[in-house]
């Protein structure tokens, strides 16, 4: 005997639900009619009529997906809406949204929500589904409104550029080259040598990108072995810094991250970049040639100066303490380009945050107010032993009346001088060398009274060298 099946549910989209609902306003059928008409349960219809206004408020809104037959609320709701506010927003500015750049914005604004939430592919096609949003054309919305009037604090130089407007905060970059003179000490720079530094950063200094070097020498003895990648900045062999170049991976890794960002630059910077490949996620905005505002602000780039002279007196006092009777000058002669792309890594990295943010809109390359907790001050780090403020100051901008890119204040040496500066090759160290000085460090640290925090860092850095020997 045929067992009888069980009754199969039949699910209403929502554009049926509210037929169910004009029927039920506008003929005299009852409920249980328009059940069998629409071949559901009469409780399902009452069902319908008790989420009227819902149902309604969904199909008025324009974005609910209108064949779907079952709306599941999302866990995330409030990253849902307030995605979905951003696109609407990001479709009325014309810009081109892809699936990349929503699934950054909602990690962004789950973190902002402080929610533990990490978006996938999956759940970016359900949201797709439920707010009935796809990647069609695309056409520009004209506004509503005329544009705001520049703020009348501001100079004409520095008022915002309009361009600007269409981007985030956190996505418009500025980016400075500035020569360095990266073995300069006070009262001696007999012994300098230049290279030029690239820094980049966004206007909330959420993001800093890696700095990079620029030097005379095609191939330093100092990064003999060395694997360029694994390093906290790039070196390029040229005094020039390589725009194209580095343009292009800029581009890439905006792309990557699916995030359209403004670069502002230089007038003469954009002139120069004859042949340059299309960029697709980075719009470069050049500053007007007469306009004496810097695409990074002019403080940002003397608090690194500071940071990083700061830390080269550090690292050049210690030598001093383990060579009795050896100068500044001459402890400095050892310092290398490699040496100096960590100084200027770790100068980078101290930069605070606030200052970066303050800074462009006291320049005025950001919208908002200055927040009053920022001052000159916190440009400088500590002064070091045996300088005063002012002579620190100066010190530490050295280069701002540089003569001219590739010449030192005082000549450097000859090319052979140079090579001996660098020194001969030395051998790698091994595996062995890695966990005897690991050994030596923290016997050390034991014997001078250091602070347990100390300890937690080494520890790091212990795991991940006897990690690596295991390789």
């Amino acid at each position: 005997m045929e067992l009888s099946s069980k009754k199969k549910l039949h699910a209403l989209s929502l554009a049926e639900k509210i037929q169910v609902l004009e029927l039920l306003d506008e003929s005299k059928m009852s409920q249980s009619e328009v059940a069998r008409r629409f071949q559901v349960s009469q409780p399902q219809i009452s069902r319908i009529c008790k989420n009227k206004e819902k149902l309604l408020a969904d199909w008025c809104s324009g974005t609910a997906n209108r064949e779907r037959k079952r709306k599941r609320e999302s866990k995330y709701s409030g990253i849902d809406e307030a995605l979905l506010c951003w696109y609407h927003i990001a479709r009325a500015k014309a810009w081109d949204v892809t699936g990349p750049m929503l699934l950054h914005k909602a990690k962004e604004l789950a973190d902002i929500m402080g929610q533990d939430f990490v978006p996938s592919i999956g759940w970016l096609v359900r949201w797709k589904r439920r707010n009935n949003v796809g990647f069609g054309a695309r056409h520009a919305l004209a506004p509503s409104f005329p544009p705001e009037p520049p703020p009348p604090g501001l100079t004409s130089q520095a008022q915002l550029p309009l361009s600007l407007k269409d981007f985030s905060p956190e996505d418009v970059f500025g980016c400075a080259e500035l020569p360095l003179l990266y073995r300069a000490v006070p009262g001696n720079l007999g012994a300098c040598d230049q290279v030029q530094v690239l820094l980049c950063a966004n206007s909330r200094g959420t993001e800093k990108r890696r700095v990079l070097l620029g030097g005379l020498q095609a191939a330093p003895r100092c990064f003999f072995g060395v694997r360029s990648e694994v390093l906290p900045a790039s070196y390029h062999p040229d005094l020039g810094i390589p725009w194209l170049e580095w343009l292009a991976q800029f581009d890439r890794d905006m792309g990557q991250q699916g995030r359209q960002v403004a670069l502002l630059l230089a007038a003469r910077v954009v002139e120069g970049l004859a042949g340059l490949p299309g960029l697709y996620h980075v719009k470069l905005l050049p500053l007007a040639a007469s306009s004496t505002t810097p695409p990074l602000p002019s403080s940002v780039v003397r608090a690194f100066k500071a940071h990083y002279r700061h830390r080269l007196l550090g690292k050049l006092a210690a030598i001093q303490s383990k060579r009795d009777g050896t100068s500044l000058a001459e402890a400095a002669a050892g310092i290398t380009v490699l040496d100096a792309l960590h100084v200027a890594s770790a100068a980078w990295a101290k930069v605070p945050r606030q200052l970066i943010f303050s800074s462009f809109i006291q320049e005025g390359l950001a919208p908002g107010k200055t927040p009053p907790s920022s001052h000159k001050a916190s440009e400088i780090p500590p002064v070091p032993g045996g300088l005063s403020l002012e002579e620190f100051s100066r010190f530490a901008d050295l280069e701002g009346d540089e003569p001219g890119p590739g010449v030192c204040k005082e000549e450097t040496g000859t090319e052979d001088e140079e090579g001996d500066r660098e020194g001969a090759f030395e051998p790698l160290p091994t595996k062995a060398d890695a966990l005897r000085a690991l050994g030596t460090l923290r016997r050390w640290f034991e014997c001078n009274s250091t602070s347990p925090e100390l300890f937690e860092k080494f520890y790091d850095c212990e795991e991940e060298v006897e990690r690596l020997c295991c390789l």
